[in-house]
């Protein structure tokens, strides 16, 4: 295996992981004060998680790169309407989702797929051609949002508190942040 694809698998086997975290804040049930603004939360995180898994997947997916626009697009457009609605009663993690999901959908769009032979398949940890300069601007701004929204979230990790499933949401963000950027960087160069 050559090393690009060591690293595709590597990061594959860790977002694939973070799926049963995800999943076990949503069987749960007790979202209690935090209600159906955190399970929503929980619900775009796994949604976000299996797209990463899809992305980062030298196989490809079994969503076609359309699926997941749309799908993207909804998400995104409902984390942000969430976020508006709500900006001054602390929804700031709707505005993170919402950033999220248009990252991804710029980068399933945007970004240059490993091979044609794949048709429509999403299979994005192959080499392609470079990116024009705005779209690299912007791949290396958002990078750098998720870089340091990364740092933010594993020192609230590393503080830990007593909430239930923050800092299981915390360790997922901070991971989710740092493949984001990866995968950002790599797109800008």
């Amino acid at each position: 295996m050559s090393g690009p694809l060591v690293v595709a698998w590597t990061l594959t086997a860790v977002f694939a992981a973070l799926v049963l975290p995800c999943v076990l804040r949503l069987v749960r049930l007790d979202y209690g004060r935090h209600g159906a603004r955190v399970r929503n939360g929980d619900l775009a995180e796994l949604l976000l998680v299996v797209a990463m898994v899809a992305m980062l997947s030298p196989v490809g997916g079994p969503i076609p790169a359309a699926g997941w626009q749309a799908v993207l697009a909804l998400t995104a457009g409902w984390f942000a309407v969430s976020w508006w609605k709500g900006r001054r009663s602390g929804h700031s993690a709707c505005g993170h989702h919402a950033v999220s999901a248009v990252a991804m959908l710029f980068m399933v769009t945007f970004m240059p797929h490993s091979e044609v032979s794949h048709g429509p398949w999403l299979v994005m940890s192959g080499p392609g051609g470079g990116s024009a300069l705005w779209l690299s601007l912007v791949f290396g701004a958002v990078a750098v949002y998720f870089a340091v929204d990364a740092v933010r979230a594993g020192v609230l990790a590393a503080r830990g508190n007593g909430e239930s499933g923050q800092v299981s949401r915390r360790v997922c963000r901070v991971i989710m942040g740092a493949g984001m950027g990866y995968m950002l960087i790599g797109a800008a160069l």
